[in-house]
């Protein structure tokens, strides 16, 4: 079975309201080659690179090879080490719901299972472009109160890569979980 049941259509992105691109995936890869294959892994835009963090995250519950992979491709000339591996490890420990929740529809109540098609709404703000080459992206997880951030870089081969993201901290716990919900 593949993750959130695969569809079986390509991936698209496409304008959102509030300054926002919604990067739709109706298609989930099953696969590093599919992975790639995804139009959005052209990182020809910072929301693209996003956009398949967050899908990369997924994955990570049920095959850590494959999603340290998928990040390993974001991150393209600067690949994880070690510690980055064992920071991605502890935050899951207890959380694997958390890359889940930036998903449209994902919310504690239902478990942060997300709507079809998979969509993930990337958006920048006033100082998203303040330092040259960098790009610093929001992305709004249905179990927090405010978004948190991705930085990607610009390399000379025109790609946006993975450089530092904010995704895997706490978050509400799914409301069949939390004794208070």
């Amino acid at each position: 079975m593949a993750l959130f049941d695969s569809l079986k259509r390509p991936a698209a992105s496409r304008e959102a309201s509030g300054g926002a691109r919604e990067i739709v995936f109706s298609r989930l890869p099953e696969t590093l080659q599919e992975f790639r294959a995804l139009p959005q892994a052209a990182m020809g835009t910072p929301f693209d690179t996003a956009a398949l963090t967050v899908l990369a995250f997924c994955y990570y519950p049920e095959n850590r090879e494959l999603a340290l992979s998928m990040l390993d491709f974001l991150r393209g000339p600067r690949p994880l080490s070690p510690m980055d591996k064992q920071f991605i490890a502890d935050r899951f420990r207890d959380q694997d719901y958390v890359p889940r929740s930036y998903f449209k529809g994902a919310t504690p109540e239902n478990r942060y299972r997300p709507s079809e098609p998979y969509s993930v709404a990337v958006k920048e703000g006033p100082y998203s472009y303040q330092n040259q080459n960098y790009a610093k992206l929001y992305l709004t997880s249905g179990g927090a109160d405010s978004p948190r951030s991705v930085d990607l870089r610009l390399a000379k081969d025109g790609k946006w890569y993975l450089w530092e993201q904010y995704f895997l901290v706490g978050i509400r716990k799914p409301a069949d979980e939390d004794p208070w919900a």
